[in-house]
């Protein structure tokens, strides 16, 4: 994951100033890992050619203040830092773009409070991306620049960003799915136990992450109809693509939320199908000694007059006659159930 030992440990990593990771993209050429001094050096120059991408920790104390001292980011940004308004959007400031995206943690348990914010700041010569938990689609970009992904303009990273965000959260679904296969097997072999459960906490991860994970709409179409000056129509079409490929994740996610409520319909059904059984059991073993207690009182009352107290059969009468009560009172009862 983007905090475990760095590609080059030796010259970079989690450092002094909070950097992850960082990389200095040229033309035509791959990438070279960079470190905070250098990175520093090269956005104090005047170096038209290429970009840097630098990952900060911001657990890191130091992170922030690197980057106002160095990055030349819009205020905006660090406003963004610190803004409790975490749902994903992307929008413009100036000459820049300030984006705000939500992944899943590198270790996933699928529980809603495995999902952690990504934030990015990026113009024509940086991009910065900063976070507090280690994130699965920042090690699926490291990943790809260590093989030699080409990328040769921040809007392509930016879109590269977004498009693992997708394929992340495509990879959330297909397991959600799973576990709600899992769960509608275990259902349909009248086996309940804990299910009601495990399909509640799917349902909340999935209701937060489509609560984050949807675009802001309003600002993303300002954004693709004024895009600074330094995108390029190809940029501009390749983001367009990329927020899109959002919206069928999403459609995904609707359809899977409302799998999991009808399944905790079904399942409501069954438990009070047999909550309803269990009363009715109850309910008869209590109408049938209704007779046996009745008479039982009647005759035990210590007062004279006590019927077939002197009768030699008069147990056995009894006896009789609860067993007509009872019967009588539970051929009512079944039958009352047999109606329903």
């Amino acid at each position: 994951m983007d905090s475990d030992l760095p590609i080059e440990p030796t010259r970079y990593g989690a450092d002094a100033h909070g950097l992850v990771c960082g990389y200095r993209f040229e033309t035509a050429t791959a990438a070279c890992p960079i470190g905070s001094d250098e990175a520093a050096q090269w956005l104090a120059g005047a170096t038209d050619g290429g970009f840097v991408w630098l990952h900060f920790n911001l657990s890191h104390a130091g992170a922030e203040r690197w980057l106002q001292r160095h990055a030349q980011l819009p205020e905006s940004f660090y406003d963004t830092l610190h803004d409790d308004h975490r749902s994903t959007r992307l929008e413009r400031d100036q000459a820049a773009l300030i984006a705000v995206i939500n992944d899943v943690q590198f270790d996933f348990a699928f529980e809603s409070s495995d999902i952690a914010t990504l934030w990015i700041g990026v113009d024509r010569r940086l991009v910065v991306t900063a976070r507090q938990s280690p994130l699965r689609s920042i090690d699926r970009l490291r990943t790809a620049i260590r093989r030699g992904e080409p990328l040769r303009s921040t809007t392509e990273l930016l879109e590269w960003l977004l498009r693992s965000q997708a394929e992340v959260l495509v990879d959330v679904v297909r397991g959600v799915t799973r576990r709600i296969d899992e769960v509608e097997d275990a259902l349909l072999a009248g086996r309940l136990q804990h299910k009601r459960t495990r399909l509640g906490v799917l349902r909340r991860l999935l209701v937060r992450l489509q609560r984050l994970l949807a675009p802001e709409p309003a600002a993303l179409f300002r954004l693709l109809q004024h895009p600074p000056t330094w995108m390029v129509e190809r940029d501009v079409d390749e983001l367009r693509q990329a927020t899109e490929e959002f919206s069928v994740a999403l459609r995904d996610m609707a359809a899977l939320q409302e799998r999991i409520k009808l399944l905790q319909e079904e399942i409501a059904e069954a438990v009070n199908e047999r909550t309803s059984r269990s009363l009715f059991v109850l309910t008869v073993v209590t109408v049938l000694a209704l007779p046996i207690n009745i008479l039982a009182g009647l005759f035990g009352m210590n007062v004279g007059g006590v019927p077939l107290a002197e009768n030699t059969h008069g147990f056995w009468i009894l006896v009789a006659v609860v067993i007509a009560f009872t019967a009588v009172a539970g051929w009512l009862a079944f039958r009352g159930h047999n109606d329903r």
